[in-house]
């Protein structure tokens, strides 16, 4: 993850260089997921262990027209599982949004989407792109591309049993050899997906390389239902290649948005990226950990939060130490004790050298 935020810190800066494609910025255009009108085409990508309402609240608040959960699994709400309930709450100023759901029992995976629509969601997602060995040993994740009878089957069940959209995210395949991307995408269209999200590597691959937006260029021209591109789009200039190159409907932010809400408010309006200043970054990153400690709780919240304070605090010359003991801090009002002073330190030494 260190060296994919130093590739994103340098797009933020070539970003500034970027002139908007002629005429209307195509991203901050409306568009429909079946019967639900998204107000622009910046989709908040599902992100496992980082997604939950208080991380797709900030994400809308910067400009996302759209945002969704990180998985959750099927079975753990089938069950009752508390964890895995409390992970399908919504709140009221984050819609619209979408719950992601993994598994791969066709009954099961309906029932959860019932739940997730219970609960406030206003599309359910499927998740048949996450690599990780622990999901697809089980057949869910990426696995399910292997089996597309079944991938259909699970779609067709929970388009059956819910009113609001069923989209699916998908990668390329399970491995580059294996991969049939336009053939599965038109499957699950069949079987009542009205949209998909796509990200064009392989599980194989899982985020080595460079995403080849070509694959995703196929599978847009292929199917009739929205097709939105995932995958190293971390800037305006990188966003509008991708729109240039694909036809696809929107784009997903992922990983580019972590500790850059900003990049939202960018990719919706066309306006170029303005990188706050480190007492800015801190007063966001204040408002976020408010959230995420009602979400979690004081030492969950504490945990969450290290990544974070990496970071937001990339880009703002903060030396190894200090963003080490930030970082090791024991709790989140310890933390903030740290950054508001190195914040105030900051804006001390600023105003010294303006007079």
């Amino acid at each position: 993850m260190k060296k994919r935020m130093q590739n994103v810190l340098v797009d933020r800066r070539e970003d500034q260089e970027f002139d908007a494609l002629p005429g209307a910025w195509a991203l901050a255009e409306p568009f429909r997921i079946g019967s639900l009108e998204i107000e622009n085409r910046v989709v908040q990508a599902p992100l496992a262990g980082i997604g939950n309402w208080a991380f797709r609240r900030q994400m809308r608040r910067h400009g996302a027209g759209l945002t969704i959960s990180e998985m959750v699994a099927s079975f753990g709400v089938h069950h009752g599982n508390e964890r895995t309930q409390a992970m399908l709450r919504t709140v009221p100023d984050e819609h619209p949004v979408g719950i992601q759901l993994f598994g791969t029992d066709p009954a099961v995976m309906a029932e959860a989407a019932l739940a997730a629509e219970a609960a406030g969601a206003d599309l359910v997602d499927i998740n048949m792109g996450c690599p990780v060995r622990k999901v697809c040993k089980t057949g869910a994740g990426a696995a399910l591309l292997d089996d597309p009878d079944l991938a259909a089957r699970v779609v067709a069940a929970m388009s059956a049993a819910v009113s609001i959209p069923v989209i699916v995210k998908m990668r390329r395949g399970m491995t580059p050899a294996t991969s049939r991307p336009v053939e599965m995408a038109l499957r699950m269209e069949a079987a009542g997906a009205k949209a998909i999200i796509f990200h064009p590597r392989a599980a194989a691959e899982e985020y080595s390389g460079t995403a080849d937006h070509r694959y995703t260029g196929e599978v847009a021209a292929a199917v009739s239902i929205p097709v939105i591109a995932s995958g190293d789009i971390t800037s305006r200039k990188g966003a509008a290649k991708v729109i240039d190159e694909t036809g696809c409907a929107a784009i997903a932010i992922g990983r580019g948005g972590l500790g850059n809400p900003w990049l939202f408010d960018s990719l919706s309006t066309g306006a170029p990226l303005v990188r706050p200043d480190l007492a800015e970054a801190v007063a966001e990153l204040r408002a976020f950990a408010d959230d995420i400690t009602e979400a979690l709780g004081d030492y969950r919240a504490g945990l969450y939060l290290r990544k974070f304070y990496g970071w937001y605090l990339d880009g703002h010359g903060v030396p190894t130490a200090m963003r080490e003991e930030i970082m090791t801090a024991s709790t989140v009002s310890d933390a903030f004790d740290l950054l508001n002073a190195l914040a105030d330190r900051v804006v001390d030494v600023s105003a010294a050298s303006a007079a």
